[in-house]
């Protein structure tokens, strides 16, 4: 077996194989059907640090009792414009799905609406949770927090997580526009895979356990943490996501939670948070078209791409040729779905 050979899988080959290893790891088949094609998702569009890199750590916390891979989800309408779930120690992703039909109808009804999950684990990237909105016409943002692993600008002990934020909107004549950045200087799955891999980090990325700086991937996975991106611009942002995500939901803080007694967990038990807006009750009629206006100002100014773009191009290349996995990979997908 060699390393550097690829094997192409069909997106739903890839999602299939997810899903029989979520089921033969505890999840109940509809919830596996969802979290295996989100992370197949990931990997097709070239979201590496999301995508199979994942699954080990998935079946870990599955198999830690950390996780519950059956749980149902409770719906609550508790407002004109709010809906709130109950997420019962599951995945994120199927309590959102579970929301999604009656936060679009107060959507439609109201024009804007939030959907506030608490008791969920955090489960992949941001932008598979928002880009879906944007594709049905409506403006979608959202925010999770993770485990703590983050310091604050100019602390000394880790309080945030990594606390990404996610933006869709609709574009006229090209696909949504899509954001999904942490705002920590960088993912701690990108940490994880640069340790593994044996390269350096740029600098200002992260200390070790002394709270010194480092480029040692290792060092900061170590005892040490991630800082946020832009000093003190990036620690407000990592705060307002604890307030709306965790404060907000009633989900747990980044630091709040204790999984000690869980050896092998890996999934953040925390809290996540939506805004959905129907651009049209903006009174213009041509939303979309302005979208589109001042994507082209900003890529006519000089930036070489807008962000979701390579995203797109690799999900494109996916549909032609397959997703490539090298054969190692694929090997220790197969051990997993027969584990």
């Amino acid at each position: 077996m060699t390393k550097t050979a690829d094997i192409h899988l069909s997106y739903a080959d890839l999602a299939a194989l997810l899903q029989k290893i979520f089921v033969r790891n505890g999840v109940s088949e509809e919830n596996a059907k969802i979290l295996a094609e989100n992370c197949a998702s990931c990997e097709r569009d070239g979201s590496l640090s999301h995508g199979i890199f994942r699954m080990a750590g998935y079946v870990s916390s599955l198999a830690s009792g950390w996780v519950d891979g059956k749980a149902v989800a409770e719906v609550e309408d508790v407002g004109p414009a709010f809906v709130r779930v109950d997420a019962k120690g599951g995945f994120t992703q199927p309590a959102m799905l579970a929301a999604r039909p009656l936060l679009i109808e107060k959507v439609k009804a109201n024009g804007v609406a939030v959907l506030a999950i608490r008791r969920s684990h955090h489960f992949s990237a941001l932008w598979p949770d928002v880009e879906p909105f944007a594709e049905e016409g409506f403006v979608a943002l959202s925010v999770v927090n993770s485990m703590a692993c983050v310091v604050p600008h100019g602390g000394k002990k880790a309080v945030f997580g990594t606390n990404p934020i996610a933006f869709a909107s609709p574009r006229a004549g090209a696909a949504p526009f899509v954001f999904d950045q942490a705002s920590s200087a960088i993912a701690h799955g990108d940490v994880q895979i640069a340790a593994r891999a044996g390269h350096d980090l740029k600098p200002g990325m992260g200390v070790d356990r002394d709270g010194q700086s480092t480029t040692d991937p290792k060092a900061i996975l170590d005892g040490g943490a991630l800082l946020p991106f832009g000093g003190h611009k990036g620690n407000s942002i990592a705060l307002m996501v604890e307030i709306l995500s965790a404060a907000l939901t009633g989900g747990y803080f980044s630091g709040e939670f204790d999984w000690s007694g869980h050896k092998g967990a890996q999934t953040p038990f925390t809290g996540q948070f939506f805004i959905v807006i129907d651009p049209e009750r903006g009174g213009n009629d041509v939303f979309a078209d302005r979208v589109a206006g001042i994507c082209d100002l900003v890529l006519e100014a000089g930036q070489e791409r807008l962000p979701g773009e390579r995203r797109h191009l690799t999900r494109a290349r996916a549909a032609e040729a397959g997703i490539p996995l090298s054969s190692e990979n694929y090997e220790k997908l197969r051990a997993l779905a027969e584990s």
